[in-house]
């Protein structure tokens, strides 16, 4: 009786495991790689769009200026704070529901180059 095949069998079934457990540890790291990644794009996303809401911001703000202002009330100051908080607030808003596409661009533009710069944090596709 020949029991030679089952030495070579016991080492087989070892190499799968070690290979299959391997391979979980890889699809965990890229899993957890890919997580970060979505984190990452989404402060990215946020960062842009706040970055378009300042911008707005001050656009809004510079085309008020251009309107001028009646005398029939004296003290505008209050009015002053009043209107550029609302800008502000309007400005956010305009942000996130799309606002004028700054937003995308920067956004493409920022993960492509962050893409270049770091090629590990690329998941495989």
């Amino acid at each position: 009786m020949d029991i030679s095949k089952i030495n070579s069998y016991n080492n087989t079934a070892s190499l799968t495991v070690d290979r299959q457990a391997k391979a979980d540890g890889d699809f965990a790291a890229k899993l957890q790689q890919a997580s970060a990644n979505a984190a990452d794009d989404a402060k990215l996303k946020s960062v842009c769009r706040d970055m378009e809401a300042v911008f707005l911001n001050l656009m809004l703000t510079r085309m008020r200026a251009t309107v001028t202002k009646s005398d029939l009330l004296p003290d505008r100051s209050k009015e002053d704070i009043m209107q550029s908080m609302l800008d502000s607030e309007l400005t956010k808003n305009m942000a996130q529901a799309g606002g004028a596409g700054l937003a995308d661009m920067l956004y493409r533009q920022l993960s492509l180059s962050h893409n270049r710069s770091n090629p590990k944090s690329q998941t495989p596709k």
